[in-house]
């Protein structure tokens, strides 16, 4: 979130402020705590993802493409080559890669409501009653590994798909190591141990990449606040470094997922 956020916390310590902005809008208690905010946020870049992409194939021309059309035809082309990579069975790539990039997409949209000033939604928020709102879903854990999760058990699902009940079975008990009888524990361990690593990795990488840009951004506001105009002035060059460079960030994210 690019920085604008001096007015607006002015009774506020830099403490209370950052502590603030750090609280999600939730509904529920314990285990059933629902963070509405990352949920609706993501709903709702999902959807417009969604009618974007739509309507870019609705118009899609086969002569001079527009900027929207080509931009999206080198995203599918992207993912397309990618996917080539990976999944060599043609049948079951025509739905990995289109979700391979609904993927990439929506945890890049995620990704990019870092780059909204600070204070612009939750402010809006506060406006009709809501006290507490973080803007970026991916910089909740809960999102990013549901989102983790998902990704693996559609990995799991076309890994069965592609090779079968008893290739991938056969895999678990036989790779890494070679499939011997005594090795097939060794083999299964390892293999689930991978799955897990995997998952948990994807999801925390993702969180706490968004989770660290989030909070320098929250840094950067706090100097707007700070009654010094030499400090205000370092904070605009600071936002705009920051920006460029979680630019970078959250496009390698959106592409690693």
């Amino acid at each position: 979130m690019a920085a604008q956020a001096g007015e607006h916390h002015g009774a506020q310590s830099a403490g209370d402020y950052i502590i603030h902005h750090l609280q999600h809008w939730q509904v529920g208690s314990g285990f059933w705590t629902f963070n509405v905010d990352s949920i609706a946020y993501a709903i709702v870049l999902g959807a417009l993802m969604c009618w974007v992409l739509y309507g870019v194939a609705r118009r899609v021309t086969s002569g001079k493409p527009g900027r929207l059309q080509a931009a999206v035809e080198f995203l599918v082309e992207m993912v397309d080559t990618q996917a080539k990579g990976i999944v060599h069975n043609a049948q079951s790539r025509k739905m990995v890669a289109p979700l391979a990039l609904t993927v990439f997409l929506w945890v890049f949209l995620m990704n990019a409501l870092d780059l909204l000033p600070v204070d612009l939604l939750p402010w809006s928020g506060q406006k009709v009653g809501i006290n507490y709102m973080r803007i970026v879903p991916t910089a909740d854990l809960s999102t990013t590994m549901a989102l983790s999760v998902t990704v693996l058990l559609i990995c799991l699902y076309y890994n069965v798909k592609i090779k079968g009940v008893g290739g991938w079975v056969h895999e678990l008990f036989s790779a890494p190591f070679g499939a011997k009888w005594y090795l097939a524990p060794f083999n299964l361990v390892l293999n689930i141990i991978e799955f897990l690593a995997k998952a948990v990795s994807h999801g925390m990488r993702l969180f706490g990449n968004m989770y660290a840009g989030e909070l320098v951004f929250i840094l950067i506001a706090v100097m707007f606040g700070s009654g010094l105009l030499w400090l205000a002035g370092l904070g605009v060059v600071l936002q705009w470094a920051w920006a460029v460079f979680h630019i970078l960030i959250i496009t390698l994210q959106a592409f690693i997922f």
